[in-house]
This record gives structure tokens, C-alpha cells and sequence, in this order.
């Protein structure tokens, strides 16, 4: 059983400073859609503040908040796949840092699997051990992943960007 303890205002502060980014880039890449991303920010943040687990060391508290965050996702993504809405054009009202060239789009267009591998390796600087860890996946899993990830993103990159 893990130990809690109270959480205060400034400790989540903490938490939404040093992880916030972090996170939302994750959902938003997992969801596509920025009002999305940024409920299961706060939906993440808010079961921080109510289990205030302790963790071993801040890897492990980052580990817990992706996870924690992942899982808000796919319960998000299961809730549209049952009761689908209308709103396709969410990427034409979001603008993106033109030095990306593309790549963050063409990454939002492939299965869930991978742009979450993909991510956590390129984006946040994840090594592969700690990817598996994450997504409760073996090491060769998540290379295999990395591997389909890659060709998949080339190939969108390469039809729909250049």
C-alpha cells in the first residue's frame, strides 16, 4: 500500500510548473484536441492532489503523473469512440510553431500506440527501459513501436507535408 500526505497549494503549483507542459503536450498528442488536453491536465493534477502519493524520487512522481495522464486519455478516447461528436477542424484553429515543419500534425494522425511511444522518446527525452515501464510493455515492444512509428511518420510526413 503506498503512503499519502496532504498536499498544499504551493506543491501542486510545483507539480502544474514543473510537469504542466509536459503533460499537455501529451495529451494533446494523444487527443488532437486542445480544450481535451488540457481537462485531462487538470483531471491528472486533481487525482494527484486527492491520492497525494509519495514517490521515491521525482522520476517516479513523473512517471506516476504520465500514467496517470495516459490513462485519462484512453478513458476519453473509449468515451468519444461511444458516443462520437462532430469536430474535424480543430487542427486548422491551432497554430504551431512553424519550425516544427509539419512533423507535430503528421505525428497526430498516427495510432495511439505510437505517437505515445514516439513522444515520450523524441518529445520528452525518454529512454526506452523507462518508455516500457510506462506503458507496461516490454523493452523489444517499444523498440518495435519506435520502428513502426518512424516508418508511419515518414510516410505521413512525406505525403502530406512535402
Amino acid at each position: 500500500m503506498k503512503k499519502t500526505s496532504v498536499r498544499s497549494v504551493d506543491d501542486i503549483e510545483a507539480i502544474i510548473n514543473k510537469y504542466g507542459d509536459m503533460l499537455y503536450r501529451l495529451c494533446f498528442i494523444m487527443l488532437k484536441k486542445q480544450s481535451d488536453a488540457e481537462d485531462v491536465v487538470q483531471e491528472t493534477i486533481i487525482k494527484y492532489y486527492q491520492k497525494a502519493p509519495i514517490f521515491e524520487n521525482h522520476e517516479h512522481e513523473k512517471a506516476w503523473l504520465i500514467r496517470v495522464a495516459t490513462n485519462q486519455c484512453h478513458d476519453l478516447l473509449r468515451f468519444r469512440i461511444r458516443h462520437p461528436q462532430v469536430d474535424d477542424e480543430y487542427l486548422a484553429k491551432i497554430s504551431y510553431d512553424s519550425s516544427d515543419s509539419g512533423i507535430i500534425e503528421a505525428l497526430t494522425t498516427l495510432p495511439e500506440k505510437y505517437r505515445i511511444v514516439l513522444t515520450l522518446y523524441y518529445i520528452e527525452d525518454y529512454r526506452i527501459e523507462d518508455i516500457a515501464k510506462i506503458i507496461k510493455r516490454t523493452s523489444s515492444a517499444v523498440k518495435m513501436r519506435l520502428q513502426k512509428g518512424r516508418r508511419l511518420l515518414e510516410k505521413v510526413y512525406r505525403e502530406e507535408y512535402l
